[in-house]
């Protein structure tokens, strides 16, 4: 079993990243994003390994800072939606 801080730590990670997700303005992105995110965590969860467990967290901590920098450059670069009118 996972320790009780290692499990809050991969929960708190697991949030931030869905959370940094959803700011994606497009949809594109954001949902590509969200089920990458959702895969990675489930496919891991079973893992046990402490050393294995840091490694993976390292990973996600880094891939966190890399959302977190498309989203800003995303949003620095979108495009304003128009309605074409007939």
């Amino acid at each position: 079993m996972m320790a009780a801080s290692t499990r809050s730590q991969v929960i708190s990670l697991y949030r931030m990243m869905l959370t940094e997700s959803k700011k994606f303005p497009s949809y594109n992105y954001r949902t590509y994003a969200l089920r990458r995110v959702r895969d990675a965590f489930r496919a891991n969860r079973t893992i046990q390994d402490p050393e294995t467990v840091e490694r993976l967290m390292l990973e996600g901590r880094q891939t966190l800072a890399l959302i977190q920098r498309q989203v800003a450059i995303g949003k620095m670069f979108e495009t304003q939606k128009t309605v074409v009118e007939n």
